[in-house]
């Protein structure tokens, strides 16, 4: 195909300007991190002090806003499917950054929830779809390998700002820090997008100088086609249950660490490790699937999170809790190479937008789940232990289902 001709070279005698748009649409994922659970999990404990909010109650408010979010990934790819990622993109960004802003006054438990409800809306959800999508939209033949680099760079940028945003929030309070975030998503984000991203290779919402290519097939696989293939949902609920688990330990990590004894600076570590030992994962992963099977990438991440969870409720010295944060961050990079490459892979690109929108927001209700489980387990049993076990043996039947299942056509090759 032509794209693919112009795609490979790109990789060699010419630049690809897929690349650049590849790289805002990391810097994108970045920027939904007010409204990532880990990137409220920053300011979770001091937020709670400030507006006299308990855990649960917190728990309860995060489900509420995640699962009334995660409807704003339904409609989300079809923008971007009709009129290109360079509008989208950049309403969203001014969006998301006036609500982060506003947010950072909250003064009430009801302004808390509203406003959290819209950054999980238009972060998590709606800028994580248009994000995911872009690269897709631009790839085909090095699809895997460019949702490598996507996720390695897209973890980079976590790496360093997790711990930038923490450091604000120590040292000048939960409030400058998201008034710097929110700040940040108005004035270099959206900037970005309205600048820099090109329309997509074969659109019909092109501007002058974009060059003219066919994107779609007829062989690629409609929305309807998505959710009749079994694939879709095995790995769109091996993906979420990463979510879930994540988002659970990423919001109340302190506190399952404290029960485990350690001090609040052990989480901050953890989370270190794990954004940095996530990077290696997506290095394996990449170069892993880009020769061979994302179904064994899966099916590994797996494996160690079943590792990760059963171990949690047994750490006791620094070294047991940094080897888990290893084995999930690892988990985690293997994961996320799974989800952005799979379903441009099996199911084509000219629906791609819906039918990543879809997969979003099954990771997004999943999210919505983790904390409160979590919250309630260790409300109802005094420790998160069993929650733990349990979705430890959840997994092992997904590895089960990962083995067994049929793989569309387009991405039999990368899976078996």
């Amino acid at each position: 195909m032509k794209d693919a001709a112009l795609e490979a070279r790109g990789l060699t005698s010419s630049f690809y300007y897929g690349w650049v748009v590849l790289g805002v649409a990391a810097l994108a994922m970045v920027g939904t991190l007010p409204g990532r659970t880990q990137g409220l999990g920053l300011i979770t404990e001091p937020l709670l002090r400030d507006l006299a909010v308990d855990h649960v109650q917190f728990a309860q408010i995060n489900l509420i806003a995640t699962l009334v979010g995660s409807l704003f990934c339904f409609g989300i790819g079809g923008l971007v499917d009709r009129h290109g990622s360079r509008i989208v993109l950049t309403t969203l960004s001014l969006l998301l950054g006036g609500v982060v802003v506003a947010m950072s006054q909250a003064g009430s438990v009801m302004m808390l929830l509203v406003l959290i409800t819209l950054t999980r809306g238009l972060g998590q959800s709606a800028l994580s779809v248009v994000s995911l999508a872009m690269p897709g939209k631009w790839f085909r033949r090095q699809l895997t390998w460019a949702m490598g680099i996507y996720a390695l760079v897209t973890s980079v940028g976590f790496m360093l700002a997790f711990p930038a945003v923490g450091a604000v929030v120590q040292a000048r309070g939960w409030r400058t820090a998201w008034t710097a975030v929110g700040i940040a998503v108005l004035f270099v984000l959206a900037p970005l997008a309205w600048l820099i991203v090109r329309p997509e290779p074969g659109s019909n919402h092109e501007l002058d100088g974009a060059v003219t290519l066919h994107s779609g097939s007829s062989a690629d696989a409609t929305v309807t086609d998505a959710l009749r293939s079994p694939a879709f949902w095995v790995v769109g609920i091996a993906s979420s249950l990463y979510g879930l688990v994540a988002s659970g330990i990423g919001l109340f990590n302190e506190s399952i660490l404290a029960e485990r004894g350690f001090a609040p600076d052990v989480y901050y570590t953890a989370l270190a490790v794990t954004a940095i030992t996530g990077l290696a994962g997506n290095f394996v992963a990449g170069a892993w699937a880009d020769r061979g099977s994302l179904r064994r990438v899966l099916i590994a991440a797996l494996v160690l999170m079943i590792g990760a969870l059963v171990a949690l409720p047994h750490v006791r010295t620094l070294l047991h809790v940094m080897m888990q944060a290893v084995a999930m961050g690892v988990a985690g990079g293997f994961v996320m190479v799974v989800f952005f490459s799979f379903w441009g892979k099996a199911y084509g690109r000219t629906h791609l937008g819906r039918i990543q929108g879809i997969a979003q927001a099954l990771t997004v209700f999943a999210s919505a789940v983790g904390p409160l489980l979590l919250a309630w387990c260790a409300e109802s049993t005094g420790s998160y232990a069993t929650a733990f076990y349990a979705l430890a043996v959840v997994l092992a039947l997904l590895v089960g289902a990962t083995l067994v299942v049929r793989i569309p056509a387009g991405a039999e090759p990368q899976l078996t």
